[in-house]
């Protein structure tokens, strides 16, 4: 089930208890993050020598380090709404989508999703990469909460816009990237989650198809309780997009806000840093 769980697509949360309860006014929520923590582990590779000289007869030839990814992560995004996730490589974007989607888990801290369907939208995972792009279109679906019959129902729409033609009976790792990208936009686009989150990847691919995913995400966004969690380093496709921005740095959020505030601060940053 490991390589399952790494898929692009994720299961259905069940209602928290929050959710559960009667709602009160004001917006209602889509996404609660409570003082979220999470950290890696990596092996350091030492040489042999250096190992022996350390610890006599030792076969160790690396040291473990843990590196701090998310340091307490807190904020709450409304149904509906339309959120940007900004910051340099390195500053943990990628990582809080992950926690958000379930693939990865936190060390700490509470993700609370109040019964929403999520799919999340990125390159280099998600593929059972031996399978053809239609088996992997089932896969996906399951995984996203969907039954077969409504699959069945919209699978022809999904390979008509990932335009990937008869490659879409051949194995995934045949693909490039793009075509990767093609077939992963086209099933999130068509079989529509409450939430979807989405990982850079509306700037890969051919002229074409940037465009036509572009408006197609725009279509998406126009529905009024589906709420998006777009990472991109272009703060123009930010700006048109989205109306609130989180800035995340080096682990932790630095500013929450308005997006011309929050990304007009960020590229002043960005020159000086």
């Amino acid at each position: 089930m490991g390589a399952v769980k790494e898929l692009l697509f994720m299961k259905l949360f069940k209602p928290s208890p929050a959710a559960a309860a009667v709602q009160t006014d004001g917006p209602v929520p889509a996404i609660t993050v409570e003082d979220v923590y999470l950290s890696y582990r990596s092996i350091v590779p030492v040489s042999k020598r250096k190992a022996a000289k350390a610890q006599d007869n030792t076969k160790k030839t690396g040291r473990i380090e843990h590196f701090e990814a998310l340091h307490g992560i807190s904020f709450e995004i409304a149904q509906g709404e339309i959120v940007g996730l900004i910051g340099r490589n390195g500053s943990g974007k990628s990582t809080l989508l992950r926690v958000l989607a379930g693939i990865f888990e936190a060390d700490r801290g509470v993700v609370d999703l109040h019964g929403h369907t999520v799919s999340l939208l990125a390159l280099g995972i998600g593929f059972q990469k031996k399978l053809p792009g239609r088996e992997n279109i089932y896969l996906s679906g399951m995984l996203m909460g969907f039954s077969k019959q409504r699959i069945d129902e919209q699978i022809d729409e999904i390979i008509e816009f990932s335009e990937l033609g008869s490659f879409i009976d051949k194995p995934v790792q045949t693909y490039s990237s793009g075509m990767q990208s093609k077939l992963g936009f086209a099933i999130t686009a068509i079989l529509k989650t409450d939430i979807i989150l989405v990982d850079e990847v509306l700037s890969v691919g051919d002229s074409h198809f940037k465009k036509k995913s572009f408006n197609k995400m725009k279509e998406l966004i126009a529905e009024k309780n589906r709420t998006v969690i777009i990472v991109s380093h272009s703060t123009s496709t930010i700006q048109d997009i989205c109306e609130k921005v989180i800035w995340l740095h080096d682990g932790d959020i630095k500013m929450i806000g308005k997006t011309s505030e929050v990304v007009d601060l960020y590229e002043e940053f960005m020159e000086q840093y």
